[in-house]
């Protein structure tokens, strides 16, 4: 929610959903904007607007406060007020294989966001995958998933294996993830070329460009035997 993310500190919004980076004002081009608020076309009729990335717990006499005082919203009409959109998805280390398919009905392949991961690219992904294992399936071929070092692999075995599940009064501990280096198996501590140790902001920057490399090889890597079986 936006407010949770106001809470963090006074700029945060700005490097969040109100990012201006890339946006440019026509009419005054060397003019940087501060923050921004992206509004999206609702309808065809271009009569309703969609805020981008403002999801909200307030009451909604405080959303409408709250978002008047935005400049050049003063007087807007709020044809319907923000909620928080309900997250359903699959306790997938529980209940799939690593094959995406339900361990008690292996008929039934999952695939996107119901599937535990979070975000636009992340669902995509993981329809794409479970594309990818249902045509092989389909065609009597075997389907060797992406290894664990790439971002593909990396959430298709955090959310069939690697997920450490841990039970409360709250029920599961699962939750949907979006990629991050966290997910990937470690890296050894990288050392500049004299051996001395970097300091520990080079490190994590130098850990995450390993990451990256490597895990752009090894994709590379299986998608060139991917395509090399697909051809047989």
């Amino acid at each position: 929610p936006i407010e949770i993310m106001a809470e963090r500190g006074p700029e945060t919004l700005r490097h969040g959903p109100m990012k201006p980076r890339g946006l440019t004002n026509a009419h005054r081009p060397a003019e940087k904007p501060y923050a921004v608020v992206q509004l999206r076309q609702d309808n065809k009729l271009g009569t309703l607007y969609n805020m981008v990335g403002f999801q909200t717990k307030l009451k909604y006499a405080e959303q409408v406060r709250v978002f008047r005082s935005i400049p050049g919203l003063e007087h807007a009409e709020f044809a319907r007020l923000g909620g928080l959109h309900r997250n359903t998805f699959l306790n997938s280390p529980k209940v799939l294989d690593s094959g995406l398919r339900l361990k008690s009905a292996p008929w039934l392949r999952f695939a996107g966001q119901i599937t535990g991961v979070e975000g636009y690219v992340e669902s995509a992904a993981m329809g794409l995958i479970a594309g990818r294992m249902t045509a092989s399936e389909r065609l009597g071929r075997s389907f060797v998933a992406p290894p664990a070092t790439t971002a593909h692999g990396a959430l298709i075995n955090h959310i069939t294996a690697g997920h450490l599940e841990t039970t409360d009064a709250r029920g599961s501990s699962f939750q949907p993830m979006n990629v991050n280096f966290g997910l990937f198996p470690p890296i050894a501590k990288i050392r500049q070329q004299d051996g001395r140790r970097l300091k520990h902001a080079e490190q994590a920057q130098a850990r995450k460009r390993a990451y990256t490399a490597r895990a752009l090889a090894d994709f590379d890597a299986w998608l060139t035997l991917a395509m090399a079986a697909a051809a047989e």
